[in-house]
This record gives structure tokens, C-alpha cells and sequence, in this order.
């Protein structure tokens, strides 16, 4: 542990920055799966509306500074290919 008050108050703040970013990706990741189980239901329409929901929140990781910019590019475009693929 640390031995001054300062770092005491970082690692303290650090610990609570972590468990909001480990609930944050855990329901990022929860969405996503219900995502791809549309995948295989076919229904366009709603695969179509969750997509834009799981973009958004993808996004919205990015500006708390959960995500990195370039891994949720990458997670986004790999998302988007299986809804073109199931949508042709």
C-alpha cells in the first residue's frame, strides 16, 4: 500500500475508476452477444435497430475513455460485416 496520503488517494480513486469501466464493458459485452443471437433469429429489423444501439454504446466507451478508438473502430466494422453478410 502506499506510505503518503496522495498515492493512497489515487490508487483509491483508480480502484473506483476501474469498476465503473469493468460494469461498462460488461454490458457492452452482454449487448453485443444479444446482438449476434439476432443474427441467427433473421429478423432483419430488429438486427438492423440493435446494431445502431451496440454502435452507440460502442461509441459512447470511446468518450469516457473506456475503449480505445481503434479497438472500437475494429469492433464496429467487424459487427457491421456480419449484418451485410446476413443481410445479402
Amino acid at each position: 500500500m502506499a506510505k503518503s496520503k496522495t498515492p493512497a488517494k489515487r490508487a483509491r480513486n483508480a480502484e473506483k475508476a476501474r469498476m465503473r469501466n469493468k460494469t461498462h464493458k460488461s454490458s457492452l459485452k452482454t449487448s453485443i452477444k444479444n446482438y449476434e443471437a439476432l443474427l441467427t433469429a433473421d429478423n432483419l429489423e430488429a438486427t438492423k435497430e440493435k446494431l445502431l444501439q451496440v454502435t452507440s454504446m460502442i461509441d459512447k466507451s470511446v468518450s469516457k475513455g473506456i475503449l480505445h478508438k481503434n479497438n472500437a473502430a475494429r469492433k464496429k466494422s467487424r459487427l457491421a460485416k456480419k449484418f451485410n453478410s446476413l443481410a445479402q
